[in-house]
């Protein structure tokens, strides 16, 4: 059964909109997560709270990245973390790109559930050691759609200051709260550091990305 097709969950603008429940992604579409290849939990888990929970930027992953394989990408509830505007815009678009801090407080996100190949187009697409760090977050409070937790979990957080959170009168600014049109015009300081507790994962045999 076919939940959805990428054209309902358009990319622009950035985030772009995304399914408010779990789904396994495959050939331009959504389908029910016990469509997942079996031992799928055993994957990398890996947050996704930016535009990587958008049907269609999965798609753009697939043509321009060489992205593999089913996507299997499951809704979660997250406390303590939260998406907010970075202080920079991006080069392309003059878009606002979201970045991760901890903040009070629950916000739902996906969790992608990454096989190695998938993990390596991941951190080409988010300039792994450039513009975002991968990191295992430290003690995360993150629940599935089940009740199940997921502990063992990977993100990609700030690694300039242009990938920190933008401060406006003190404070982060969740994406949650003010629409990309909005944040293109916001005015503030990028924030000392992305302020998540985490640890910085080494990339393997010293690789390094564009």
């Amino acid at each position: 059964m076919t939940l959805f097709v990428d054209a309902d969950y358009p990319a622009d603008p950035y985030p772009g909109t995304r399914p408010g429940y779990s789904f396994v992604h495959e050939n331009g579409a959504g389908y029910p997560l016990d469509t997942a290849p079996a031992g799928w939990r055993n994957r990398q888990a890996v947050l996704a709270y930016g535009s990587n929970a958008n049907p269609s930027k999965i798609s753009w992953m697939r043509a321009e990245l060489g992205l593999e394989g089913p996507v299997v990408v499951a809704h979660a509830r997250c406390d303590g973390l939260a998406a907010v505007w970075a202080s920079g815009l991006r080069f392309r678009d003059g878009q606002r790109p979201a970045t991760l801090t901890a903040l009070p407080g629950v916000e739902e996100h996906a969790v992608w559930f990454v096989t190695p190949q998938q993990l390596r187009v991941l951190d080409i697409c988010e300039g792994r050691g450039h513009r975002y760090h991968l990191v295992r977050l430290t003690d995360p409070d993150i629940t599935l759609e089940d009740g199940s937790r997921v502990t063992d979990v990977l993100a990609y957080i700030g690694a300039v200051p242009i990938r920190y959170p933008l401060l406006v009168d003190g404070k982060p600014v969740r994406t949650a709260d003010v629409p990309q049109a909005e944040a293109a015009e916001l005015d503030g300081v990028p924030a000392d550091g992305p302020g998540v507790a985490c640890e910085v994962v080494a990339p393997p045999d010293g690789r390094t990305y564009p």
